[in-house]
């Protein structure tokens, strides 16, 4: 029964997304179609309702919109052009160090923005230009500015690890914030060490530091920006608020920067902000209940369990089955938004990591690494597109200069994955 309730639930799936039918009402239409082979119509309908219903009821969701808000007021001007200057202070003295700054930039504004596309366009809309007219090669700007864009999903605060939180059971946020903190940085430095090697080869020129009055100005205009940071991770680690609160304070605190502090926005466009925040987190929302109603029916005809036999009847060698699960989540990746890859794939991979020891925390902070790769590699990887459009170079151009970086990215994939105490060690210190 579980493999035709599987076979029903891809085909209809499949049928309905290939003719443009929205994505939730996809999987709710599938997730349907599959527990109809097991219950009656009436039954199947009511449960599904109230399990799409019943997911929703979650306090711990209030953090979404609020962080979405957040986001969506950062990237509306001025935040950006601040915190590159800050980088440059960081990666000034670095071979490539225009290079560098590009990706201390997109890492932190991609945390701030919670957006690896903003991150992106804000920071390589700044810095490829500039890198271009420096001597730099266009290819390898863009390549820069891809690669380090989608550090900002893991990075908190972000969004992906509260959908994961939600979809595997409640897995500690805290801890997954610290351990996507861990891992965005080794994404980071990672390649920064990479872009070293490479600047050294072609002798791209280093920019001149500031004088001590300057860099004291750069950091004075960057500090307001970076507090945010303070605040919301540090206070989650130190345990001083929860998540939820976290995502209040950052509301406020970016109101004060955007209105008052930085006045990079007039007050008017709040409603316009409130709108944007409305739409996506309707979306979100409705994925979520979606997901729930696809849960039930996964569970009800024993997909996951089919799933994680057929798996582990391949071989029950933790090394091996990571391997088939990265593999996995890397194509998703792909041909998948995030939100809905979370939504969709968690259910059915989870119990196959916890069967083999790997915990649900740890096993987050794998997946959403694998899918934020899978959104810069081709075949349809968007922030790989968005990233060529935006350095005005073909994707050809930018897949050949990104191969280096691919490889460092799959290493640190494969150390974060194998070496759990990488990401794992300090969420336990800290009693996550």
């Amino acid at each position: 029964m579980a493999a035709v309730s599987g076979l029903v639930l891809i085909a209809v799936f499949g049928g309905l997304a290939i003719l443009g039918i929205p994505l939730a009402i996809s999987i709710v239409a599938a997730a349907f179609a599959s527990v109809l082979l097991v219950i009656p119509p009436d039954m199947a309908l009511f449960t599904s309702a109230q399990k799409m219903v019943a997911s929703l009821d979650s306090f711990s969701l209030l953090a979404v919109p609020f962080f979405i808000l957040s986001g969506v007021m950062m990237n509306s001007g001025g935040i950006a052009v601040r915190l590159v200057n800050f980088a440059k202070l960081i990666a000034g003295r670095i071979p490539g160090s225009l290079a560098q700054t590009n990706i201390a930039g997109n890492m932190l504004f991609g945390c701030i923005s919670g957006s690896a596309i903003a991150a992106s366009t804000s920071i390589g809309g700044v810095m490829i230009p500039i890198q271009v007219k420096e001597g730099y090669d266009r290819d390898l700007a863009a390549a820069v500015n891809i690669a380090s864009a989608p550090t900002g999903m893991l990075i908190p605060p972000t969004t992906a690890f509260i959908i994961y939180s939600l979809v595997s059971g409640g897995t500690s946020i805290a801890a997954l914030f610290v351990g996507g903190a861990i891992a965005g940085t080794l994404w980071g430095v990672g390649l920064m060490i990479m872009t070293s090697i490479i600047a050294k080869k072609r002798d791209y020129p280093v920019t001149s530091f500031p004088s001590c009055r300057e860099a004291l100005k750069i950091t004075q205009d960057a500090i307001p920006s970076l507090l945010l940071i303070a605040f919301v991770i540090g206070g989650i680690m130190l345990g001083i608020v929860t998540p939820v609160e976290a995502s209040g304070i950052a509301v406020i605190y970016t109101m004060l920067l955007a209105f008052v502090i930085h006045r990079t926005t007039p007050f008017r466009d709040f409603p316009k902000f409130l709108l944007e925040t409305s739409i996506m987190t309707g979306a979100i929302m409705m994925l979520l209940a979606a997901s729930a109603a696809l849960s039930f029916s996964m569970a009800f005809t024993g997909i996951p369990a089919a799933v994680t036999n057929l798996v582990l009847g391949i071989s029950e060698n933790p090394i091996i089955v990571m391997l088939i699960i990265n593999l996995l989540l890397i194509v998703i990746g792909c041909f998948m938004d995030i939100g809905p890859a979370i939504l969709i794939f968690t259910p059915i991979l989870l119990p196959i990591a916890q069967k083999i020891g790997v915990d649900p925390v740890h096993f987050g902070v794998i997946m959403i690494f694998n899918l934020a790769i899978g959104t810069i590699t081709p075949p349809v990887g968007t922030g790989l597109f968005i990233g060529a459009s935006v350095a005005k170079i073909k994707v050809e151009k930018a897949i050949v200069a990104l191969l280096p970086f691919y490889i460092l990215l799959f290493g640190t994939l494969f150390l974060v994955t194998y070496f759990p105490d990488l990401t794992m060690a300090l969420p336990r210190w800290l009693g996550l």
